[in-house]
C-alpha cells in the first residue's frame, strides 16, 4: 500500500498526493472528488486503509478521521448535479481533481490518482489503476470522498423524502427506480444519466412534467 509513495520520495518526489472520487456511477447527489497527502513514517501508516468501498461505514468513518488529523493536507470538492449534466461525468472527474489538488497547501510534488491520467495537473502525475487499493494517499482520498459523499446523501434525503437516498446514496437501485417513476426527478438528479431519462419517460404524467 505504501510501495508506490515510498518509491517516488526515494526519487526526491518528496510530498506524494493521491486523488480519487465518489459517485460517479451515481444517477442522483453530487460529484465528490478528494486529495490527500499522507505524511512519510509511521504516523502516514494508518491501520485497515484500503479503498473506501471495501470498508464498513464504522471503518470509514474512522479511518476519515485519522487522514483528517494525521494528512499533510486534504481537500474536497463537491460537483453538483447540474454540472456533471452540463460537462459530462467525466470532464467533471478531472476538473475536479485538478481542483483537488490545486487546493492542497503545501502543494505536492506529484500526484497519483486512481484509475487515469488526469492532463493539466501543476506537478507531474501518473494514472494507478485501482490505486486506491494500491497507493495509501489514493485510499485516503477515496476514503474522504465516500465518507463526505455519504453524509450529503444522508442530508439530502431529509430534503427529499421518498427517493430514499439516505440507503442507496443515489445509485439506481430497484427502489430508487421505482421512487423516480412514481415522484419524477428531484434537482439532486443527473438528468443526463440513461436510467433517470428512461425511469422518467416511462411514466408519462412525470415526463411531461419534467420538460
Amino acid at each position: 500500500m505504501y510501495v508506490l509513495e515510498n518509491a517516488l520520495r526515494r526519487r526526491g518526489f518528496t510530498l506524494v498526493a493521491g486523488a480519487d472520487e465518489a459517485g460517479r456511477g451515481a444517477c442522483a447527489g453530487p460529484l465528490v472528488v478528494a486529495a490527500a497527502i499522507l505524511p512519510d513514517g509511521a504516523r502516514g501508516q494508518i491501520a485497515g486503509l484500503t479503498d473506501s468501498k471495501l470498508l464498513t461505514e464504522r471503518a470509514r468513518e474512522d479511518i476519515y478521521a485519522q487522514v483528517v488529523d494525521r494528512a499533510v493536507a486534504h481537500a474536497i470538492v463537491v460537483i453538483s448535479p447540474a454540472e456533471v449534466d452540463r460537462l459530462g461525468v467525466g470532464a467533471s472527474n478531472l476538473s475536479g481533481m485538478r481542483r483537488a489538488l490545486a487546493r492542497l497547501d503545501p502543494m505536492p510534488a506529484y500526484a497519483l490518482t486512481d484509475g487515469f491520467p488526469v492532463p493539466g495537473l501543476p506537478v507531474p502525475g501518473l494514472g494507478v489503476w485501482k490505486g486506491d487499493r494500491v497507493a495509501a494517499c489514493v485510499a485516503a482520498a477515496s476514503v474522504l470522498a465516500k465518507v463526505t459523499r455519504d453524509r450529503i446523501m444522508t442530508e439530502l434525503e431529509q430534503n427529499h423524502p421518498g427517493y430514499g437516498f439516505a440507503e442507496h446514496k443515489g445509485y439506481g437501485t430497484a427502489a430508487h427506480t421505482h421512487a423516480l417513476r412514481t415522484l419524477g426527478p428531484c434537482p439532486q438528479h443527473r438528468l443526463s444519466y440513461a436510467n433517470v431519462v428512461e425511469a422518467v419517460s416511462g411514466n408519462p404524467r412525470v415526463a411531461q412534467a419534467a420538460n
